[in-house]
């Protein structure tokens, strides 16, 4: 299972470990890549096998086309991940990456009759509200106006004319997945959830995070971090911090 685990296309950066008992499968922001979390495994408990996620279209999977729909996406996801639910696992996502978790947990309790141990949530309002403000559809300059303005892609690659033409179609498909989603109504997951926000976050308030609560039956946490909506970067180690201390708690239950 490790050898195979290592050159499965939709996990990347996987650092094999014998003695986890629990697999961490992470999923990324919108235009995101699996390199987010490929240094997660040195901050995390040992005891944790942390999966980062690479979405088709970006990373070593970039000529591969894009998914501009959920359904799709989730459906491709759950074959190519569940040979390797055949261990405890949790779910992490960002903002786009906390839709597909969730959407991905209410798959594998549908086909596979197999939920996570936990789901753990951040940056994006919950799934039953809409998104007020879209902008996957915007004009280019735009588009690139409020790229900007989140504050989440590096500068180095938003002064590269050449490195923006590459990021954009990426940006715009995971964009339009998340912002044109339609909520259909469910039963909550009988799991605990877990919601991290920035405290500074325009595209996720309080208010928002706390909505998530009723899509789990069991324990619910939310938790604020300094920073805005990539938080999960300028708040990286304490973020891990608290991921370490849930995750322990987890895998001792």
């Amino acid at each position: 299972m490790v050898a195979s685990i290592s050159h499965n296309t939709w996990i990347k950066y996987f650092t094999p470990n014998p003695y986890a008992q629990l697999r961490l499968f992470c999923f990324p922001y919108a235009g995101g890549s699996a390199a987010i979390f490929r240094d997660w495994h040195r901050e995390l408990p040992k005891t944790i096998e942390v999966c980062p996620i690479e979405l088709p279209g970006r990373g070593s999977r970039m000529r591969e086309p894009l998914f501009e729909e959920l359904s799709f996406l989730i459906e491709a996801l759950g074959e190519g991940l569940h040979p390797y639910l055949d261990k405890p696992y949790a779910l992490f996502g960002h903002s786009f990456g906390a839709l597909v978790s969730f959407e991905f947990a209410c798959y594998c309790r549908e086909h596979y009759h197999r939920l996570p141990h936990c789901l753990l949530v951040s940056g994006r309002q919950a799934p039953h509200l809409p998104d007020l403000s879209p902008m996957h559809a915007l004009p280019k300059e735009n588009f690139i106006q409020e790229i900007e303005r989140l504050n989440g892609t590096p500068k180095e690659i938003m002064r590269n004319p050449e490195m923006i033409e590459l990021l954009l179609p990426i940006l715009r498909a995971d964009l339009k997945i998340d912002e044109t989603y339609e909520y259909k109504p469910k039963p909550p997951l009988e799991i605990p959830l877990t919601v991290f926000g920035g405290e500074g976050d325009s595209e996720a308030n309080r208010t928002q995070l706390e909505a998530w609560s009723q899509h789990g039956s069991r324990e619910f946490s939310l938790q604020m971090f300094p920073g805005d909506h990539f938080f999960i970067n300028t708040a990286r180690l304490h973020l891990l911090q608290t991921l370490s201390q849930k995750l322990r708690f987890l895998t001792l239950r």
